[in-house]
């Protein structure tokens, strides 16, 4: 079964919960395992933070979700100035939590792509298999 849905959110804390609720809502309707939702919701919930804290003055943004039965991919998309990946890491002295956000996304999802869409909205592209890669069997004669 293969769930997808696109929502359009006002750029304020109180969308998060929100959020998180709809896409942990789908991923257990698709009976995920527990250590997959959590590590994609909090992915999610890291994407949509750095949306809200820095997009600038634009009023929304929009997340977009197509989970099949094999991955779940999340979309974040803004109107804001987007930023360099490469060159986001925490500058020294800076505080502990600068560049957290980036780092655990990259540790909890597969693919993390930072992506300027053809509308010229940023899109913060994650990836999650859902399903461990198959084991090669051995054959025995």
């Amino acid at each position: 079964m293969d769930i997808s849905f696109s929502v359009r959110l006002p750029r304020d804390a109180r969308s998060l919960p929100l959020m998180r609720g709809l896409l942990r809502q789908a991923l257990e309707h698709l009976d995920v395992s527990t250590q997959a939702i959590e590590e994609i919701v909090l992915a999610l919930t890291e994407a949509c933070a750095n949306v809200v804290q820095h997009a600038g003055e634009h009023e929304e943004y929009q997340v977009d979700v197509a989970i099949t039965d094999d991955v779940c991919r999340v979309s974040v998309l803004d109107d804001g100035q987007g930023f360099d990946f490469e060159r986001a890491s925490a500058p020294e002295g800076s505080p502990l939590e600068a560049g957290r956000g980036l780092v655990l996304m990259k540790a909890l999802v597969d693919d993390l792509q930072f992506v300027r869409s053809d509308d010229g909205r940023h899109r913060v592209a994650l990836e999650k298999r859902l399903r461990a890669e198959p084991k090669l069997r051995l054959l025995q004669s």
